[in-house]
């Protein structure tokens, strides 16, 4: 048997996990910036941009985190009714995990968390989860259509294009039960199971899908502006030059190849966006980018850490 001592520690250890790992992976980015740009430069640019715009940044960019609760909390009402703060705890754990660990390994916290906190089957859970990831990669997609359909030479041709592109969720879930149906007798038989699923894990009714839709949309679009705002404050310039670089960075992290933290990757598709939609590709410019890229990623590492730290508190099961 284990000795009382080893036991507690390993309690403690057990309950103060998470912020364990977000101490070491914090810790770890801190010297990876210090060695490759030093926290001069980096810091220059955050009193150079001031105090309230970057609280007000953070505020907002927090505030994406309630709404994206909001819309797993409005999917499965039966499950979360009254638990608004339990579900926010897991959405933060989730989100943190998501950030950090590479490879979109974080995801598969997602249905564990769901089924020990709300007895969600782990299928369902992730089926819903996958349902939900389209929606958010639909969205940034329509994001950056916007910056197309702006630079077009066919403006009316493109316009056209975005909005058919925009509802296409809306027209997927009228005929999701045809779609469903061809891809069971096209999909392998072993994945067939897995299409019937994702069935499960659609809204219910039209007006759920559509909440869900609409929640999606405002969350990206603010998390997307705040950045891009951001990003001009820090020097990236033009506009679509920093709205580019908030999509880059944003569409890197949804995509499968993510290192932890998004150390490296944010930052690349940051820049990658901001060239792309019309950002200078000369040499002082780009270090210029590279570190308002360094300064976006924080941004978005020290919200995550205040949407954790909020959460944390929230939804403990008391102990008897």
């Amino acid at each position: 048997m284990k000795s009382p001592v080893v036991a507690s520690r390993q309690s403690w250890f057990i309950r103060n996990r998470m912020t364990l790992l977000t101490i070491a992976i914090v810790a770890a980015y801190a010297l990876f910036i210090h060695w490759f740009w030093g926290w001069a430069a980096i810091v220059g640019q955050w009193v150079q941009v001031g105090v309230v715009p970057i609280l007000s940044a953070l505020a907002l960019l927090t505030s994406t985190y309630f709404l994206r609760t909001w819309r797993i909390y409005d999917y499965f009402p039966r499950e979360t009714v009254g638990r608004f703060t339990s579900l926010f705890r897991v959405t933060q754990i989730h989100n943190l995990l998501n950030i950090m660990l590479p490879f979109r390994a974080g995801e598969t916290s997602f249905p564990v968390l769901m089924r020990t906190e709300f007895g969600i089957p782990l299928v369902r859970g992730t089926s819903a989860l996958f349902v939900m990831r389209l929606l958010d990669l639909h969205a940034l997609l329509a994001a950056a259509g916007v910056g197309f359909a702006i630079a077009s030479s066919h403006k009316m041709a493109a316009w056209l294009a975005w909005a058919a592109f925009l509802a296409l969720p809306v027209g997927a879930f009228a005929i999701r039960k045809s779609l469903l149906q061809l891809g069971g007798r096209i999909l392998p038989t072993k994945a067939r199971k897995f299409v019937g699923e994702i069935e499960n894990g659609l809204p219910a009714s039209s007006s759920s899908f559509a909440r869900a839709w609409a929640m999606t949309v405002i969350n990206w679009l603010v998390k997307v502006l705040v950045l891009a705002w951001a990003l001009s404050l820090m020097g990236v310039l033009p506009t679509a030059a920093s709205f580019g670089g908030a999509l880059g960075g944003e569409l890197s992290s949804v995509l499968p190849v993510h290192a932890p933290g998004g150390v490296g990757t944010y930052p690349a598709g940051i820049t990658a966006g901001a060239v792309a939609f019309g950002g200078s590709s000369e040499r002082t410019a780009l270090a210029a980018l590279a570190r308002a890229s360094i300064n976006a990623h924080l941004l978005i590492i020290v919200s995550a850490l205040i949407g954790t730290a909020i959460s944390l508190p929230l939804g403990r099961r008391r102990q008897l």
